[in-house]
């Protein structure tokens, strides 16, 4: 599976930007697909999945200003992302795996297929 992240920028704290992550198949089982984010000298932390059941997790920095979304028709997850803070600055990325059983895990190491990574830059 090959995903592409696009939507990612420059943008004032505050501001709003969408990012998108298409994936290049369908996986027909249970997975998650969702976002991670790598800022400079920091651990890569998982910040929004979807589980294909429909449920979402989010890391605590984040709930109430992003959300997360799937088009099943498109094979792609789309984030909004309102108030972004300078502290949200860093290097996005989409990622996916199939998914046997419990909930979708926020733990980067668990995915498998992932993109290249679409940068966030928010100013103060």
């Amino acid at each position: 599976v090959q995903l592409v992240e696009s939507g990612g920028g420059s943008v004032q704290s505050g501001g709003s930007l969408r990012l998108s992550c298409s994936a290049s198949a369908y996986i027909a089982s249970r997975h998650c697909m969702g976002w991670f984010r790598q800022a400079p000298g920091k651990e890569r932390e998982g910040v929004a999945i979807f589980d294909s059941f429909g449920f979402t997790r989010y890391t605590n920095s984040v709930k109430g200003r992003f959300t997360i979304s799937k088009d099943n028709a498109k094979n792609t997850v789309y984030q909004p992302r309102n108030s972004l803070l300078p502290e949200d600055t860093a290097m996005y990325y989409c990622a996916t795996i199939r998914l046997g059983g419990g909930a979708c895990p926020l733990g980067s190491s668990a995915y498998i297929y992932w993109g290249q990574g679409s940068q966030v830059t928010v100013s103060s």
